[in-house]
């Protein structure tokens, strides 16, 4: 499978890739990305702020100011008293994801997110199953600003990013207590993440420069924990370290939602990061997983040898686009109001024939898109790229993806009846995007 194959692959699944960057031996062979995202723009890394967390932790073990076989309760006695299960909690359990929870201690629209970790009744003894935990990095956060005296990123910046000459847009969101969120919430270029992944690649050097203490790496890519009965594709049960990935083969992957990947394999010196949306397709992030890792096996054989990067050759990074036959293509003008519907608006505004158009339904919802080619644009989901096409007679599809502080995508059909009636529907996915982008009904447009 061939780099081209992937981009085929995520097109026709309806994923879109934001960028990729792959390198070997720390000589980029491919860089790509599609307006108005790129390698160069920061992107909400999701899970992959899990892996950072982990080194925060690990770097402050270095430096003697915890033990991973602390107690968790050690650090925070003011939580006592807890359930004896979480007393015994190590601060190693948290890393490996083997804590006493079988899911995530918080809901997101508390304003307790800390204090969850230690008073939610526990499901079964630390250090015995894997359960992915995004409250344990948060709380393993909390632990880093408590002992470092400051915020994570700032921490992190003095001991990885600095010296890299990375992060300059780099930035945390915060969880309610204002605790850096370190189990989803970094925001940095992926161009930031490749040399990290150079640096983890070697050992923790770069350049011939010592930039991450070697026994910190070591600690992270141990294998501690079998994610075996968890129900997610494939490499992601092959195994797990200190809040990393170990796909098997002795590579690592950082791995958030919505396919934000950075994957590394030390012994062939091959590096890859990618940002997308997958959130359109069930599973969308594992299957993005499962191409991506068929094409980097094969990526090698893509480099001629002493020859010219894969990005000079023309990969053609795109976003998701509908076909689109022009004879199909309709010409529309009208405000239309609401016959019937599941969540509808009450009313929408349509412009649109064989070039493109806009589908409107108040100043908050508005849809731009061209058929020929993407339109980027400022939308309140983000900025964004938008595609359509006309895929049937009188079908019009269009696709957009937006990126703020949150990933974002919409996909919406209209179908412009014989009669008249316009019937559409819209879709929104996305962690944070509101329900009002989803709905279908059918229009009668407005008498002149």
């Amino acid at each position: 499978m061939t780099l081209r194959t992937l981009l085929a692959e995520a097109q026709a699944a309806d994923i879109a890739l934001h960028s990729i960057e792959i390198s070997v031996a720390s000589r980029t062979i491919v860089r790509d990305g599609i307006a108005p995202f790129g390698p160069d723009v920061p992107h909400r890394l999701y899970s992959v702020s899990k892996s950072f967390t982990g080194l925060a932790v690990l770097l402050l073990a270095e430096e003697g100011l915890l033990d991973l076989d602390d107690g968790i309760l050690t650090h925070f006695p003011e939580q006592a008293p807890v359930h004896s299960w979480l007393e015994q909690t190590r601060i190693d359990d948290m890393l490996a994801m083997t804590g006493p929870y079988s899911r995530t201690t918080y809901v997101e629209a508390s304003d307790s997110w800390f204090d969850s970790y230690f008073r939610v009744p526990p499901t079964h003894r630390a250090g015995t199953l894997f359960a992915y935990d995004t409250s344990a990095s948060y709380v393993l956060a909390a632990l880093v600003e408590r002992l470092a005296g400051m915020p994570m990123l700032d921490y992190l910046r003095l001991r990885l990013l600095d010296p890299l000459g990375i992060g300059a847009g780099a930035r945390f969101l915060t969880g309610p207590e204002g605790i850096s969120h370190g189990g989803s919430g970094l925001v940095l270029a992926p161009a930031d993440l490749l040399p990290i992944a150079e640096t983890l690649n070697q050992g923790g050097c770069r350049g011939g420069e010592r930039i991450i203490p070697e026994r910190v790496v070591s600690r992270l890519l141990e294998h501690r924990s079998s994610p075996g009965m968890q129900t997610w594709g494939a490499p992601l049960r092959a195994g797990y370290g200190r809040q990393i990935w170990l796909p098997g083969g002795g590579s690592w992957m950082m791995f958030g939602l919505g396919g934000q990947i950075v994957y590394g394999d030390p012994e062939r010196q091959l590096a890859a990061v990618v940002t997308a949306d997958t959130t359109t397709l069930t599973g969308g992030d594992q299957r993005l997983v499962d191409m991506l890792l068929r094409a980097l096996g094969d990526v090698l054989d893509d480099v001629p040898n002493g020859g010219e990067p894969i990005d000079d050759r023309e990969i053609g990074l795109a976003p998701p686009a509908p076909p689109h036959d022009p004879r199909h293509a309709r010409s529309v003008r009208t405000a239309a109001d609401a016959i019937t519907g599941e969540d509808a608006p009450d009313g929408i505004v349509v412009e649109a024939d064989a070039d493109g158009g806009r589908v409107r339904w108040d100043a908050e919802h508005e849809l731009v898109f061209a058929t020929a080619r993407p339109t980027t644009a400022i939308t309140p989901l983000g900025d964004a790229v938008a595609t359509a096409g006309w895929t049937a007679p009188g079908v019009l599809d269009v696709r957009l993806s937006a990126v703020a502080d949150d990933i974002a995508s919409v996909r919406l059909r209209l179908v412009i009846g014989a009669d008249g009636i316009l019937t559409l529907m819209s879709q929104g996915f996305g962690p944070a995007i509101g329900p009002s982008w989803t709905f279908r009904g059918s229009y009668r447009p407005r008498s002149r």
